[in-house]
């Protein structure tokens, strides 16, 4: 299965945009789940994705305000409650997993915060919601909440481009295995980011392989943007997007494991 997040950086009207989606290929979907972006109607997303006959893998929950997940204050407690929200959300909209960000390490762990993504993790159990926690310069914090929430309800989106920016040298991969419950899958190339796959410098060969070692069983997930690629239309990048992906999983395939 091959899926694309839903906002790859085009302006357009979301009946359109699931629309060019399925007509390049793409099997699902991760959906932006936030009034940002300009995304008012985001709750009208599972819908009109349906009904363009996408599968929705997961969604990505608000990224502007993970910093207050470990602060005392007001703030904190409106993100901990949206976050509660997210996991009732996926239970009824019938989506499996959603993705957030943990604060970079630069403003370390709490027990505050910590305990509240225990209670984040009590709500996904009993509704069966998988909240995987994306790496990005958040590596110590990650690491910190994998290792003290043993849930299996708890996990982490692997994005390879931020591995590759922020801690090559760390094997994230084959040290929380077992953890992995998503996928973004974009290119880095000095400070350009979310380029598509084989536009960068990360080794796609060795990257799939140590994703294949994990026996991860998801979608091929791609996250890239246009942000580099003005000049093609929407319907262009889609399809180059989507070569990529078939590309990355015969990587995948090649070693003895489908994706």
């Amino acid at each position: 299965m091959i899926t694309i997040y839903d906002w790859f950086g085009y302006e357009l009207p979301v009946k359109e945009r699931y629309r060019l989606i399925k007509e390049a290929g793409f099997d699902g979907v991760l959906l932006w789940w936030s009034e940002y972006l300009d995304r008012n109607d985001y709750r009208s997303g599972p819908h009109i994705a349906r009904e363009a006959g996408l599968f929705i893998e997961n969604i990505h929950t608000p990224f502007q305000v993970q910093d207050n997940i470990w602060l005392d204050n007001l703030d904190g407690e409106a993100l901990i409650e949206c976050y509660l929200q997210c996991v009732k959300d996926c239970d009824e909209f019938e989506i499996p997993t959603m993705v957030v960000h943990l604060p970079d390490d630069d403003k370390p762990y709490t027990a505050l915060g910590l305990n509240r993504i225990k209670k984040i993790a009590e709500k996904a159990e009993q509704l069966n919601v998988n909240v995987a926690l994306e790496n990005l310069h958040n590596l110590n914090n990650l690491s910190y909440v994998l290792e003290q929430v043993d849930s299996p309800r708890i996990g982490f989106c692997y994005d390879c481009c931020h591995h590759f920016r922020y801690y090559p040298s760390f094997d994230l991969l084959s040290i929380y295995d077992s953890r992995l419950m998503a996928l973004h899958l974009h290119d880095y190339m000095k400070n350009a980011i979310h380029r598509l796959p084989f536009d960068g410098t990360i080794d796609w060969s060795a990257a799939m392989k140590k994703i294949v070692e994990t026996n991860y069983l998801g979608a091929i997930a791609i996250e890239a943007m246009n942000w580099d690629y003005k000049d093609i239309s929407a319907e262009k990048f889609l399809y180059s997007a989507l070569e990529r992906a078939k590309r990355l999983e015969a990587y995948a395939s090649q070693n003895n494991h489908s994706l």
